[in-house]
């Protein structure tokens, strides 16, 4: 069972069920199916704190990810606990984009080591969502 935690926010974020959809397609293609994560709407002086915590960058940025489990394989029975995706509508174009993103993020993708295959499956998964 996928389980979604929606925190913060924001009068244009997507429905509930719109956040799911996208969570869940974005972690199938990493084949994950179960497991937990939040999704936190925050402003910009909060996420340029994270930003500064986390990645030495004190400046406000689109979205971040704080990954837990990724794709490891669990003990059976074991639940699996994905990790939290914080996301600043105020410096987001595309927040369905920025939700996709950041769950690829949770599951072990990082476009900025890749030659591009994060981008193009996000890509790929955004326009099997808007179909």
């Amino acid at each position: 069972m996928l389980e979604i935690e929606v925190l913060g926010s924001v009068c244009d974020a997507p429905a509930p069920e719109v956040i799911e959809r996208l969570c869940a397609l974005a972690l199938a293609s990493a084949g994950v199916s179960a497991g937990h994560l939040a999704i936190e709407f925050v402003d910009a002086e909060r996420i340029a704190e994270l930003n500064g915590l986390h990645r030495a960058q004190a400046r406000p940025t689109d979205v971040l990810s704080f990954p837990i489990d990724g794709n490891a394989p669990l003990a059976e029975g074991e639940a699996r606990e994905l990790g939290d995706v914080v996301i600043c509508p105020e410096h987001t174009v595309d927040l369905d984009e920025a939700i996709v993103h950041g769950v690829l993020h949770l599951v072990g993708m990082d476009h900025e080591t890749d030659d591009g295959e994060m981008l193009a499956l996000q890509r790929e998964l955004l326009a099997w969502e808007r179909y």
